[in-house]
């Protein structure tokens, strides 16, 4: 565990703590629990930020709005300063306060959720890109398989979020769950584009992009699962993912 620190410390330009003194102990953790509170705002913010990216991106690919496609990726760069913000936050935390069991657990987390909500960032981007292009070809008939894919989408997203602040694990494992209907909604997607580019082949360029953006809101939904795993972590201490068959629901129950 000291090596760890050392490492961090020496990546972070701290000197490395020795384990303080029992009359310090209190004053750490106030201080502590002062540093989680305010990355947990700022992982907050940022997470409204991108739940909103990722609306404005459906919008901009859905209606057609080009200049809506263009606000959205203007957001990027900004979205990856508040991302490495947040990440440098929570490293001080672990060189600086050497946290253990529950809050140890919630600094990983909001490491790791802050990781999911920088790639979704990156991902509503990469739709409003493919919205752009989809732009050029008036005459493409967006299909409506899609837009119910991007509201099962969006919605997992919300719930995951939603499950974090209020730290609902059995809210967690709904989104969990739902993840199998977005996965069988982008096989049927997919399926009407090949008929589609196979029937005309005008369509083939305008269907491409709307396959990438298929993809995209899956990959969404993906980190949405994540934020829903790692939640469940956070809580009970327990890791549930890459399990075939997660719990049907938890008892009211926390780790320490």
């Amino acid at each position: 565990m000291h090596s760890i620190l050392t490492l961090y410390s020496h990546f972070l330009n701290i000197p490395a703590l020795q384990s303080p003194p029992k009359r310090e102990i209190k004053r750490m953790s106030l201080h502590l629990t002062h540093d989680l509170a305010e990355a947990h705002k700022s992982l907050l913010r940022l997470s409204g930020v991108v739940e909103k990216m990722i609306d404005q991106a459906v919008q901009s690919l859905v209606a057609r709005q080009a200049d809506v496609a263009l606000m959205v990726i203007g957001q990027d760069e900004e979205i990856d300063r508040i991302e490495v913000k947040i990440e440098e936050d929570c490293l001080k935390m672990l060189a600086l306060h050497q946290p253990v069991a529950a809050d140890l657990r919630r600094i990983t987390t909001m490491m790791k959720i802050n990781n999911d909500l920088e790639r979704m960032a990156d991902l509503a981007c990469n739709i409003a890109q493919r919205a752009i292009s989809v732009h050029e070809y008036p005459d493409f008939q967006l299909q409506s398989g899609l837009q119910q894919m991007a509201l099962m989408a969006i919605n997992m997203v919300r719930r995951s979020l939603d499950a974090f602040v209020r730290q609902d694990v059995n809210l967690a494992l709904e989104v969990i769950r739902s993840d199998d209907a977005v996965d069988s909604k982008n096989v049927d997607v997919i399926a009407v584009l090949n008929d589609q580019m196979q029937r005309d082949i005008s369509q083939i360029s305008p269907a491409m992009h709307c396959f990438s953006a298929s993809r995209h809101l899956e990959q969404i939904a993906d980190h949405a699962v994540s934020i829903a795993e790692d939640t469940i972590y956070m809580v009970r201490g327990e890791i549930v993912r890459h399990r075939q068959h997660p719990p049907v629901s938890f008892q009211s129950h926390s780790s320490p």
